[in-house]
C-alpha cells in the first residue's frame, strides 16, 4: 500500500492545527514544520501524533520544500494549517493508497469558507491545487506569494473537496491582505515591473466587476460582495505599495 506523509507548515496556528491533523487519517506520517510558534501549536500537534520539526522561515515555497525533504515517504500530501480533508476526499485518497497512483501528482478542488459561508462563486471555486504529489517528480516554486507545485510528470485530478477555512472576520482578512499585498509588491519591484498610475485607477474597479459580476459573486450573497471589495482593495494596495517601494 502506498505510504503518504502529510506536511503542514505553521506559525501560531493553535486555532486551526487540530482540525487539520484530525482530517489526515489516510496518512502514514504527519509532519509539522514550525517556524517559531509562541502559542500552543507545537503542543497540540505533538499531542495528536504529529512529528514536529523546527525550521526558520524561508518563504512559503522553500518552507514547503523543506517539509517534503524531511518526510519519511516520497508521496506528500501538503496542507496549510487552515485546510482539512473532507471525508469524501479522504476516501478518494484511500483508494489511491490501495490501488496505487496512476499519476505523479494530483490536483483537488478547494472549497473555501469565508465569514462562515461556503463560497461557490466569486472566482474562488473550484480553485484546483496540486497538493498530493511524488516529491521525486515535483517541487514547490514561487519566491514571494502564491506558491504552487511544479510537476515533471503526469497530473491527475481528484473530484472531492479540500476544505479551506479562511478568514472568520473582516479584521482577520484585512491583516492577511496587508501581509500578502506587501509580498506581492515586493515581487513586482524585484521583477522590475513598471506600475503606471493607470493601474491604480482602472485595475481595482475592473477587479471588483470581474469578481462580483463576471464570476457571479452576487450569488454568494453579502459575503460575495465583501470578497469583490476586498479583491479590489488587494489590487490597489499591491500597486500602491509597489510604487512606494520603487520610489524609495
Amino acid at each position: 500500500m502506498l505510504k503518504i506523509t502529510a506536511t503542514i507548515i505553521t506559525l501560531n496556528e493553535e486555532r486551526n492545527i487540530a482540525r487539520s491533523i484530525e482530517s489526515l487519517r489516510c496518512c502514514d506520517e504527519i509532519l509539522v514544520v514550525d517556524s517559531g510558534s509562541s502559542d500552543r501549536t507545537i503542543e497540540l500537534a505533538e499531542k495528536l501524533g504529529a512529528r514536529v520539526v523546527d525550521c526558520a522561515w524561508r518563504g512559503y515555497a522553500e518552507q514547503k520544500n523543506r517539509a517534503a525533504a524531511c518526510a519519511a515517504n516520497d508521496w506528500i500530501l501538503s496542507l496549510d494549517a487552515d485546510e482539512a480533508l473532507s471525508e469524501a476526499l479522504e476516501a478518494e485518497i484511500w483508494t489511491i493508497k490501495k490501488n496505487g497512483p496512476r499519476y505523479d501528482a494530483y490536483t483537488m478542488p478547494r472549497l473555501a469558507q469565508y465569514l462562515g459561508r461556503w463560497i461557490l462563486h466569486s472566482g474562488w471555486y473550484p480553485d484546483r491545487k496540486v497538493r498530493l504529489y511524488d516529491r521525486r517528480k515535483a517541487e514547490w516554486t514561487g519566491k514571494y506569494v502564491h506558491e504552487s507545485v511544479r510537476v515533471n510528470g503526469r497530473v491527475g485530478h481528484l473530484r472531492e473537496n479540500l476544505l479551506h477555512f479562511t478568514c472568520g472576520s473582516l479584521s482577520e482578512h484585512l491583516k492577511t491582505l496587508d501581509r500578502y499585498t506587501t509580498l506581492a509588491a515586493e515581487e513586482l519591484v524585484a521583477n522590475r515591473r513598471p506600475v503606471p498610475m493607470a493601474y491604480l485607477l482602472f485595475d481595482p474597479p475592473w477587479t471588483f466587476l470581474k469578481s462580483y459580476l463576471l464570476r457571479r459573486g452576487f450569488l454568494d450573497g453579502r459575503e460575495g460582495l465583501t470578497i469583490a471589495y476586498m479583491a479590489a482593495l488587494y489590487t490597489f494596495l499591491k500597486y500602491a505599495k509597489a510604487r512606494t517601494m520603487s520610489n524609495r
